[in-house]
């Protein structure tokens, strides 16, 4: 039987996946859809940090830069899906995240075990490892689909690993922040699900690391 995390994550990952085709054909989709993602994001984290931090010019700084990096963000995605060499990139990297998210709830329900780290309690090393699992079996199914865009499995296999890591540290890096603020949800924006922040935020870290990654592998492969 799917728990309820697991089926809160993979109801909302659907709705997300198909945005994100439209955003592939439909410029000005992408575009609301990177404003509206963005503006909400940063409010529940502005939410997180007002309820951490009290003095005033650190409440002023972290906000600016955390606005700053989102804008940053969507204009990394808007980039790489206007460039027509790097859309099914794009796809992949999100495909990867949601995997990876999945697959630590899957294989942390059925093996449990040993806890990760106390600041996320319900976050098991399993869940961790299938996390990886979950994100690497894209690999193979990526690259032999669409073998034009992708030349190298080894590329694939090696950006899988690092944008689930990044991605499972960008969600313990919020679930920290909402330990500290002692909440158990970013928002509640997602009726029954939490906020969008709890949804995306191993995205916000793993995306632009994976986007540098394969950059990186392009330009000296």
């Amino acid at each position: 039987m799917i728990s309820k995390d697991l089926s809160k994550r993979i109801t909302t990952s659907i709705p997300l996946i198909f945005l994100l085709g439209f955003s592939f054909y439909y410029s000005y989709v992408l575009i609301i859809s990177l404003i509206i993602l963005s503006f909400i994001s940063w409010i529940e984290f502005k939410g997180l940090i007002n309820k951490i931090f009290k003095n005033e010019i650190y409440l002023i700084l972290i906000n600016l830069l955390s606005l700053f990096y989102l804008i940053i963000f969507s204009l990394l995605i808007y980039l790489g899906i206007m460039e027509e060499n790097f859309k099914v990139s794009i796809l992949y990297l999100f495909f990867v995240c949601i995997f990876s998210d999945i697959g630590g709830l899957l294989f942390g329900k059925i093996f449990k075990g040993k806890k990760l780290t106390n600041i996320s309690p319900n976050k098991t090393i399993s869940g961790s490892v299938g996390s990886f699992i979950l994100s690497l079996l894209l690999a193979p199914f990526f690259y032999f689909l669409l073998n034009d865009y992708f030349p190298n499995l080894y590329h694939l296999i090696f950006i899988s690993i690092f944008v689930s890591f990044f991605c499972q540290l960008g969600d313990l890096f919020i679930s920290f922040l909402k330990r500290k603020a002692k909440v158990k949800d970013t928002g509640n924006i997602l009726p029954g699900h939490g906020g969008l922040l709890d949804r995306i935020d191993g995205m916000l870290i793993a995306i632009p690391i994976g986007i540098m990654i394969w950059e990186f592998l392009i330009y000296f492969t």
